[in-house]
């Protein structure tokens, strides 16, 4: 008598997510499933997930403009400390990668990104687009002459790069709230000591500098090998109060 309880008591276990179960994964009402209401919901069909980390491949690119590799876009996000209605300035936004991946983060901020170059300002709207992104303006202009079109301040402001990044420092420090937030990235020592020199003229607090180091296992011929990722440094830091 008690295997038989014992037995039943077994395959009650295991059908506990049974196919009719409501709760089951693979039922069609389980937030898992593609057809799912809440994938609905998200803001783009081709990336249907609430975590960054874009394959490079999904956006649109063009030869010579820089992309921001997934690994390294994740560290900069990380290092901006976002909330979910954060205004970011992305000035230098080059293939748009970082306000798509914001824009699609905060669905309730704004995202502003500036480019100069007329060309690479419509990639941006055209990864926008292919991203369904309705929170994300396009400028096109030089920085830092071109911010002062800005209608709307930030919080955040993400450099990726730029000859004239101390005047452009020097410019969005000024359109900073008191604990506002700045990421900037260096790719050579020269950028890398204009900016931690601007950092201290401005008595920027909460410093922070990291230094990407990323490999790739990659399809070489016929065989595998890991090619490293162009090492950069991200440097962040707060207007004091």
């Amino acid at each position: 008598m008690t295997d038989i309880k014992y037995l039943e008591g077994r395959r009650q276990k295991k059908n506990k997510y049974s196919p009719s179960s409501p709760s089951s994964p693979s039922s069609p009402s389980s937030p898992s499933s593609p057809s799912s209401p809440q994938y609905s919901l998200m803001p783009s069909q081709l990336w249907p997930y609430i975590t960054p980390g874009i394959p490079d491949e999904l956006f649109e690119n063009l030869p010579g403009i820089p992309l921001s590799q997934r690994e390294l876009r994740l560290l900069l996000i990380s290092q901006l400390r976002l909330q979910p209605n954060s205004v970011l300035w992305d000035i230098g936004a080059g293939t748009g990668t970082i306000p798509v991946e914001v824009g699609l983060l905060c669905p309730q901020g704004r995202v502003i990104a500036v480019e100069r170059d007329e060309e690479v300002a419509n990639l941006i709207k055209r990864n926008c687009d292919r991203f369904e992104l309705k929170n994300v303006e396009v400028i096109e202009g030089s920085a830092p002459e071109c911010l002062e079109k800005i209608k709307l301040a930030p919080q955040r402001v993400c450099i990726e790069g730029g000859k004239a990044i101390q005047a452009i420092l020097q410019a969005v420090w000024r359109y900073l709230p008191p604990s506002g937030r700045v990421v900037a990235t260096a790719a050579n020592l020269e950028s890398l000591y204009a900016i931690s020199q601007s950092f201290s003229q401005l008595r920027a607090i909460n410093i922070e500098v990291v230094q990407s180091a990323v490999n790739r296992l990659e399809t070489r011929g016929f065989s595998q090998t890991f090619v490293a990722a162009d090492p950069i440094f991200i440097l962040s830091g707060e207007k004091l109060d």
